[in-house]
């Protein structure tokens, strides 16, 4: 009887035994099994967060890269999240540092947010500035094409003044004169009796030069090509004129009748032929004309 007891008590042991073996070993399966899967999410969660720091990072580098300037703030934001990248690859998953960097991404993500919103504002800014400075470049271009026609027109006008300012010569005759001994002069187109060779022209009014006195070459050149008169030499730069006599007169801005006489050497120095009579003011030839002797 004590036997059948002993046994039965050994049997309700082991009984007892096995089932908190087997409560043991479906907690432990169960355990396991449910930190496997918070391990995985943990792994998966970390990456998400790697994928928005990568996306940031993005962002970043695409704002950098539209601006020809560097922007400063905006490269230390991208330093400080390529840091945080590199340090989520090596850290522990677990829900302690997990959180941890969510919290320093959201924190990096409202500094990205005020950061992006002024690199917005400073590209406006600068394209603004940009299309300002080239209106105003276009502005300064067409400033100068027209200075620089004002310049080319003051330039063709000074030089149009300066040739408007000389005096000149018209209705210029030239012929020769039987010099009588009371003084009386008889014109004549007779080369062996012409005394003297008589020039007489218009100096006309010009408002543009100065009253006083002022003097103008006479050339009279004979059939041989000779200059008669004084037959001298004046230079003007790198011109020379011949002259037969300077015709020196007192300019009192109106018009004024001039006479000049050139004489030869000898009567016989008259040629028969054409004769051309030129007047100069200065290198300027200012009047010309001709005339035969027969």
């Amino acid at each position: 009887m004590e036997n059948n007891k002993s046994s039965m008590g050994l049997k309700v042991a082991l009984g007892i035994a096995l089932v908190l073996f087997l409560g043991t070993a479906f907690y432990t399966m169960n355990l396991y099994q449910s930190s496997s899967k918070v391990q995985q999410d943990l792994t998966e969660q970390k990456q998400l967060v790697m994928n928005d720091l990568n996306a940031m990072a993005k962002q970043y580098d695409e704002a950098i890269g539209e601006n020809e300037v560097a922007n400063n703030d905006l490269i230390e934001a991208r330093a400080r999240i390529q840091g945080l990248i590199d340090s989520l690859k090596i850290s522990e998953t677990n829900i302690k540092s997990l959180w941890s960097y969510k919290q320093k991404y959201v924190s990096l993500q409202k500094e990205m947010d005020v950061l992006l919103a002024e690199n917005d504002k400073l590209k406006i800014q600068n394209s603004y500035l940009a299309t300002s400075l080239d209106s105003t470049r276009v502005r300064l271009e067409e400033r100068t094409i027209f200075t620089d026609s004002l310049l080319i027109q003051n330039n063709a006008l000074a030089e149009v003044v300066s040739n408007a300012a000389v005096l000149g010569a018209v209705n210029m005759k030239g012929f020769g004169v039987i010099e009588r001994t009371s003084g009386k002069l008889i014109p004549t187109e007779r080369a062996s009796r012409t005394d003297k060779i008589r020039v007489c022209f218009t100096v006309p009014k010009n408002k543009l030069v100065q009253s006083g006195d002022q003097e103008l070459y006479v050339q009279v050149i004979d059939p041989k090509s000779n200059t008669l008169g004084l037959n001298e030499q004046v230079r003007f730069g790198d011109k020379a004129v011949n002259y037969s006599i300077i015709s020196k007169f007192n300019y009192e801005n109106s018009s004024l009748d001039v006479c000049e006489f050139v004489a030869a050497k000898g009567k016989s120095d008259f040629q028969k032929g054409r004769y051309i009579v030129n007047v100069y003011n200065a290198k300027d030839l200012v009047a010309t004309s001709e005339f035969t002797l027969k």
